[in-house]
């Protein structure tokens, strides 16, 4: 299944929508193949390829399926030109609560994400 990253703002609601659905298919058409996911655990930094997350996506049950509350949004989007931006986002999967940085690129087929970095907070 192709999905439409024609724009900026499409790939990000893909992105929240693969997200809180929990799709495998729809993140991994909006990640370029060489981005990973980055993010510090205890100090130390951690790193996940695409391949390794969309196989933990598709064990994991959805946030949608299991009825949790959907809130995400853009937090600010800086573009450097028409093919590069750095994308900032909020977005749960309740208890866990995300801030999200990603680095998109305009590319040959349209607009990808080549690059993740977050956070996450637990709350009960």
């Amino acid at each position: 299944m192709s999905y439409d990253r024609s724009s900026l703002d499409t790939v990000i609601q893909h992105y929240f929508d693969g997200l809180y659905e929990g799709d495998a298919d729809k993140l991994g058409a909006i990640f370029h193949p060489t981005a990973d996911l980055r993010w510090v655990s205890h100090g130390a930094l951690q790193v996940l390829t695409v391949p390794d997350w969309m196989a933990l996506v598709r064990k994991r049950t959805s946030a949608k399926a299991d009825g949790k509350a959907r809130e995400d949004f853009v937090v600010t989007v800086d573009r450097s030109d028409e093919s590069t931006a750095f994308v900032k986002v909020r977005c749960q999967l309740p208890p866990r609560y995300f801030t999200d940085y990603l680095v998109a690129m305009k590319l040959n087929d349209g607009w990808q994400i080549v690059s993740k970095s977050y956070r996450c907070d637990t709350r009960e």
